[in-house]
Order: structure tokens, then C-alpha cells, then sequence
């Protein structure tokens, strides 16, 4: 019997990035989401940067102001950094480029030796300089203290920088009696499923892998282990790109034409000519099953700007007559509890995970992307020494999952709050359209004396279509578990090849 998990309301760290009545405005300028930031991420930053730089030697001040700064003294000042490319899209040569060439092509990264850094305040801008920063890779909007003094020229030498790192864990996160012995085959520890890529649109054989998802999930296929685990399954999340991506024309990117390629050597048969219907339909099957978490992707139908809102409710007609179906923005954090309550344990009915049996009540916080800020990221550094992986803890170091936008990602121009900002880490932080699966746990390293007891489950998740990979993830030791879809004959994505190793074990 498919244990049970309850989705919590959101308390007041929360972020919610539902664009309602009250911020849909437009009229605002995008300078004041970087105020905001700053206000909201100062104090964490003042404070680690007391702690790290009160005791050296020289007595080195904070000055409020950056353009307050005094020359030859050693101080560390505080602000947002802002990274002068010359390689980066500039909207304005855009509009001023003579439309009748076309444009150039889109670049994999945008960095060079010919960057500037500023640290950027209230008061105005000052230079950052020094051999601290070739080392230390910054981003556009990220709030940082560094350390050093001004130089006779104006600029200012860095020694050494901090940002806010992790911020503190959600509040307790088991309760109930830990101590009870129960046999373990009693007690299934729960499994939250995540995906990503499904692609709906593509070659048919594709569809074969798609099919035995909702299949697997269903608890309708598998051996005797196989349905073991998915029957413990409590919830699905489905982060972004579930539709066939439309290649634009009029942009001529390489990208685009090899889609366009592809697409050209496809007959009418290889294409689905109702993907939607055919999404709507399996995720019908899916909702009657467990709950489900939709989220949009880059390459679905929806809005460019971040956060993208849901789905229209039209889209899914038949699985949004179930409770169990929820349309979700792109970031999205849900709290999820799972485990019974011991005083209602015996009440619950037929839909009790295991009757007569008290687990402890372990609630999860669950940070959810489609991928698209970690991608843009990933053009401003070096690849090596970074990865997708230390991109990706680098966004909850900064507590800003998206500090490139508004300058290189699209975003909402918000005005009072900034909801990237992280006032809590996350138990789990699930990232769609990877080029690759990865996992790691973050967030036990030494603090001074102190040792995190709690850590981040990281997630990166590759294209369905590609890899024919869903990862589980336990909700109570957040251990990992792939498994992996094929068709023999097949590899994942409809291409020939050999039968993909069926379940695969990572453990973090």
C-alpha cells in the first residue's frame, strides 16, 4: 500500500513566486530588485564578514558607504557585484545592429580577460582589483563583502572576500518517537520521484519509455523489488520541459537548425500531432495514481520571464479534475510531510500507509527548478574547475538562486522583495534540464566549532527523452536511487543502441 504525504501550507520564510494583482506591474524599473537584494541579503553578510575579518591584524573597518572609502586603509566594504563582459548580450547593440545581418550567434560562455568586476551600493560603484579575484569567481548580482583598500587610482584591492553562505535549516524536522522497534519491512521509508525532459512531441519510440513510466509509477509493470519501491513512492515532481521545444526560425541560432534539421527528416508518423492531449492523458493516469507536481520549462508553452507561472488549467482538462494534480510556478518550494501522526494513526481509513503503525512524522523542504539559472550561470565561469554540481551549491552559498537576473536572465521586475533570495535552505534542491544526472550533499562542512547536522540534497536532472532517467529520492536519509528506461533495442530517446543497466543505485 503507497504510503501517504501531506503538502503543508507555506509559513513565513517561504518564498512565493506567484505573480498576482498586487506585483504584475511592469512600470517599475529593474534597478530596485537589486536594491531589495541587497537590503534583504546585508545583514547575513555583515555578520560573517565581522566574524571572519574582526580579529586580523590592522583593525580593518567597515565602511557603510563604498564611495566613503579611504585611501591606503585597510576596510572591507559591502555591496552587489556587477560584471563587466564584453562578450555578454547587450540589448542596446541589439536594437542598434542593422537588421539586415544576421545576428551572431550565441556563445556557450561569456567570459574573458578582458572582465571588469564593480562592487555596486546605495552611493554608487567602485572598481574591484586584485590577484584575490582571479581566483574567486563572481557573477552578476551576488552580494558580497571584500576586503582590501583603495588604491591611489581609485580602484579598490581586494585581499579577500565572503558572501552569506548557507542560510539555517527549516525548524525541526522529525517528530514523534524515533525509538520505536518495527520491523523494517513495516515500515517503507517514503520516496519522492523526480523528472525531468519528457519532451512529449518527439520520434515515436520514445513514447514506449514514456509509457513505462506511467506504467512504473502506476505500480502496473515490474518485478516483485520493482513494485516494492514504487509502491513507495508518495509523490511525482515533473520539473520543466514535458513539451517538444518549437525551434525559433527567425533567430538561425546553430542550435535551432540542427532542431529544424531533425525535424525535416521526420515523417508525419514520428511526430505526435496532439502532444498536449498525449501529456494531458498520461498525466490523467499519473493523478489517479499519487499526487503530482507539474512545473514549466524553457521549452514548454509558457512565459519566458522568470518565475514562470503555471500552467493554464485548460491544458490538463482531465487531470485537473484531481485533487492529486497541482500546477506549480518554475522555481517552486514545497513543504512536504510524510509519516502518521501516533494519536491518528488508527483513524486514517484505507488510505493509512501502514495501518496500525507510527512512523515519525519527517517534514521536507523542497527547493524545485527548471534549470534555467543554474544554465545562464554556468556561462560566466570556467568549466573546469566548476560544474553544474558546484554551480549549484554556489547558488545556496550566495542564498540567491538566480543572482544573474534581471541582467542576463530574464525576470519579473520586482519592486519590494526579491523571491530568489533564500531565507532557508532546503532539504532537497532538485534542478531539471541537466545535460547529465548528479547529486551531492552539501551543507556539512565546519562552521568555527559547529558542525551542520542537517544537510542539502542536491539534484540534477537530465532529460527524460535522453537518458530515460527517474530519480527517487528517500524523504527520510535522502539517499538516491535511479532507474533508468529502456526499450531493447533502443536507447533512451528512441535512437538504437544497447538496453540501458535497468536500476541503478547512487548513493550521497
Amino acid at each position: 500500500m503507497r504510503p501517504s504525504s501531506e503538502l503543508l501550507p507555506p509559513t513565513a520564510n517561504t518564498p512565493c513566486f506567484a505573480i498576482n494583482a498586487q506585483n504584475r506591474s511592469y512600470r517599475h524599473q529593474y534597478s530596485n530588485i537589486y536594491f531589495t537584494r541587497l537590503a534583504m541579503l546585508k545583514k547575513p553578510v555583515l555578520e560573517r564578514a565581522n566574524a571572519r575579518w574582526k580579529d586580523l591584524d590592522g583593525s580593518p573597518v567597515y565602511v557603510p558607504r563604498v564611495l566613503d572609502v579611504v585611501k591606503s586603509q585597510l576596510c572591507w566594504i559591502l555591496g552587489t557585484v556587477y560584471m563587466e563582459m564584453p562578450l555578454k548580450p547587450n540589448v542596446l547593440e541589439d536594437l542598434g545592429r542593422d537588421h539586415s545581418l544576421p545576428p551572431p550567434q550565441s556563445r556557450d560562455k561569456i567570459y574573458s580577460d578582458q572582465d571588469s568586476i564593480t562592487l555596486e551600493d546605495e552611493s554608487g560603484r567602485i572598481k574591484l582589483v586584485g590577484r584575490k579575484l582571479a581566483s574567486t569567481h563572481l557573477v552578476t548580482g551576488v552580494i558580497i563583502a571584500a576586503l582590501g583598500m583603495e588604491t591611489p587610482g581609485g580602484e579598490f584591492e581586494v585581499i579577500d572576500t565572503c558572501f552569506a553562505d548557507f542560510a539555517p535549516f527549516a525548524g525541526q524536522q522529525v517528530t514523534g518517537n524515533n525509538s520505536i522497534d518495527v520491523d523494517s519491512t513495516a515500515q517503507p521509508d517514503e520516496y519522492l520521484a523526480v523528472v525531468s525532459g519528457l519532451s512529449i512531441g518527439t520520434e515515436s519510440q520514445a513514447d514506449a519509455q514514456i509509457q513505462m513510466l506511467v506504467e512504473y509509477l502506476s505500480g502496473e509493470v515490474g518485478g516483485h523489488d520493482d513494485q516494492t519501491i514504487a509502491s513507495q513512492i508518495t509523490r511525482l515532481i515533473i520539473a520543466g520541459n514535458s513539451l517538444l521545444p518549437v525551434a525559433d526560425i527567425e533567430n538561425g541560432t546553430e542550435e535551432d537548425e540542427k532542431k529544424l534539421k531533425k525535424l525535416s527528416t521526420l515523417t508525419p508518423s514520428d511526430l505526435s500531432p496532439h502532444p498536449n492531449s498525449i501529456l494531458s492523458a498520461h498525466l490523467h493516469d499519473l493523478a489517479s495514481a499519487l499526487p503530482i507536481h507539474i512545473l514549466p520549462g524553457p521549452d514548454d508553452p509558457s512565459g519566458a520571464i522568470l518565475p514562470q507561472q503555471p500552467f493554464p488549467r485548460a491544458m490538463f482538462s482531465g487531470a485537473t479534475n484531481f485533487e492529486t494534480f497541482h500546477r506549480e510556478t518554475n522555481p517552486v518550494w514545497l513543504r512536504l510531510r510524510c509519516g502518521t501522526d501516533p494519536g491518528q494513526s488508527s483513524s486514517k481509513g484505507p488510505s493509512s500507509p501502514i495501518p496500525n503503525v507510527d512512523r515519525p512524522l519527517v517534514t521536507r523542504s523542497v527547493l524545485v527548478t527548471s534549470g534555467q539559472p543554474v544554465l545562464d550561470i554556468f556561462k560566466y565561469l570556467p568549466t573546469p574547475p566548476f560544474t553544474l554540481v558546484s554551480i549549484a551549491e554556489l547558488t545556496l552559498k550566495w542564498r540567491h538562486i538566480a543572482p544573474t537576473a534581471p541582467d542576463t536572465l530574464w525576470c519579473h521586475p520586482y519592486r519590494e522583495r526579491d523571491p530568489f533570495v533564500l531565507n532557508e535552505t532546503p532539504d532537497i534542491y532538485i534542478i531539471g534540464g541537466m545535460s547529465e544526472f548528479a547529486t551531492a550533499l552539501v551543507g556539512s562542512e565546519q562552521d568555527g566549532k559547529k558542525k551542520r547536522s542537517r544537510q542539502c540534497r542536491m539534484v540534477l536532472l537530465p532529460s527524460f527523452v535522453e537518458t530515460g532517467t527517474l530519480v527517487l529520492v528517500n524523504m527520510r536519509t535522502l539517499d538516491v536511487r535511479c532507474v533508468n528506461f529502456g526499450v531493447n533495442g533502443l536507447s533512451a530517446g528512441g535512437r538504437q543502441g544497447e538496453l540501458p543497466e535497468e536500476d541503478a543505485m547512487q548513493e550521497g
